[in-house]
């Protein structure tokens, strides 16, 4: 925790910034002034996950010891569609777009004593949905006992913050460098939506539903190519065969 560093100035409080809070700071200052940042949202049906979720929820909890999140559904699903849009798995060097080939998923974590920490899931490509979920558990709860090692937060190429579970609406996260783009999961909830019929007639439903959000580097793709992204993201939660997963 941050702390107080004298006498309150009048019925103000003077908090010193931490070591963790100044890097932090001086990181995302850095990136607004690389980065010409440029946010896009897309809502996303996640119903697909949801079924899936309570179909099985109590079993992977039973042999895992902790619940399937959303977070890990949609981190397989980024790896996914990063693999048909490889320009968002990149950096900008010098005038030039360079493609990483492994796909590394920073995958931003909360510390208890504040501030947060970028730990990647390194060859991301690799997993499948349980061990996806079972990395990011591991690397979370090392995280914030402090056993991370260099390998486990260097090399990402793609990074994902996950605001979901404090039912954020829609969160313009600031870009990882030298990364292009970072993705924002929201809140995902149970709410009454249109959706149509094969035949084309239209009924209101209860779907779950959230909000996908990215920042992406202006210098390195388009807006189309990010919606692109975008759309096949959720058309990937929703068509995947989760269960084989499991």
């Amino acid at each position: 925790m941050s702390e107080s560093i004298g006498p309150e100035v009048g019925e103000d409080e003077v908090i010193a910034f931490t070591r963790i809070r100044r890097l932090i700071a001086e990181r995302m200052v850095q990136s607004k002034a690389i980065s010409p940042h440029t946010l896009m949202a897309k809502e996303i049906d996640y119903e697909s996950v949801e079924q899936v979720r309570r179909t099985h929820g109590s079993q992977f909890r039973a042999e895992e010891g902790y619940g399937l999140s959303y977070l890990s559904f949609a981190a397989c699903a980024t790896v996914q569609a990063l693999v048909e849009f490889p320009h968002l798995n990149a950096s900008v060097v010098d005038d030039a777009l360079v493609v990483h080939r492994p796909i590394n998923l920073g995958i931003a974590v909360e510390l208890e004593k504040g501030g947060l920490v970028v730990a990647v899931v390194s060859n991301a490509k690799e997993l499948g949905l349980r061990e996806m979920a079972r990395r990011i558990r591991d690397l979370a709860e090392r995280a914030r006992a402090g056993r991370l090692g260099m390998e486990d937060i260097s090399g990402g190429t793609f990074t994902i913050t996950n605001t979901g579970p404090f039912g954020t609406l829609m969160t313009g996260a600031i870009i990882n460098q030298p990364e292009v783009a970072t993705l924002a999961t929201d809140g995902v909830t149970r709410r009454p939506v249109v959706v149509e019929s094969t035949v084309g007639v239209e009924s209101i439903v209860i779907r779950t539903v959230g909000v996908a959000t990215i920042n992406f580097d202006h210098r390195a793709v388009d807006g189309a190519y990010v919606a692109r992204f975008l759309g096949r993201l959720g058309a990937i939660l929703n068509e995947r065969n989760w269960a084989d997963e499991l």
